[in-house]
C-alpha cells in the first residue's frame, strides 16, 4: 500500500517560518520526484516547488523563491519543505505528491500519488 503523509503545519505569525514534511511508504520514494502544492480556500490547486530523485534538481514558483527550499532525505523516504518569510497568502491546505520518473514536474495532473494535506495558516 502507497503512503505519502505530510505534517509539521500549523499557525504562524506572518514572517515566521515552518517545515513540512512528508514521509513516503510503500513501493514509492526511490525513483520518484516530489512535488509540493497548496490550495487556498475558494481557490484551485497549485504547484509551490519540485525536487527530482534523487534531488539534484529543483523548481520552485515564482511566488515562493527565495523564501521555501524544498530537499529530501533518500535514507528516510522524506521530502521537506522549508518555508520561511511566511505570508498570509501563503494560507493554505499544502500536499505532497509523488510521480515515478526524473523530471520536474509542475502539473497537478503529473502526479499519481498524493497525501492528505497538512493546513498552513499565516496570520497575526
Amino acid at each position: 500500500q502507497v503512503q505519502l503523509v505530510e505534517s509539521g503545519g500549523g499557525l504562524v505569525q506572518p514572517g515566521g517560518s515552518l517545515t513540512l514534511s512528508c514521509a513516503a511508504s510503500g513501493s514509492i520514494f526511490t525513483f520518484y520526484t516530489m512535488g509540493w502544492f497548496r490550495q487556498a480556500p475558494g481557490k484551485e490547486r497549485e504547484f509551490v516547488a519540485v525536487i527530482s530523485w534523487p534531488g539534484d534538481s529543483r523548481y520552485y514558483t515564482d511566488s515562493v523563491k527565495g523564501r521555501f527550499t524544498i530537499s529530501r532525505d533518500n535514507a528516510k523516504n522524506a521530502v521537506y519543505l522549508q518555508m520561511n518569510s511566511l505570508k498570509p497568502e501563503d494560507t493554505a491546505v499544502y500536499y505532497c505528491a509523488a510521480r515515478r520518473g526524473s523530471s520536474l514536474f509542475t502539473r497537478s495532473n503529473d502526479y499519481g500519488y498524493w497525501g492528505q494535506g497538512t493546513q498552513v495558516t499565516v496570520s497575526s
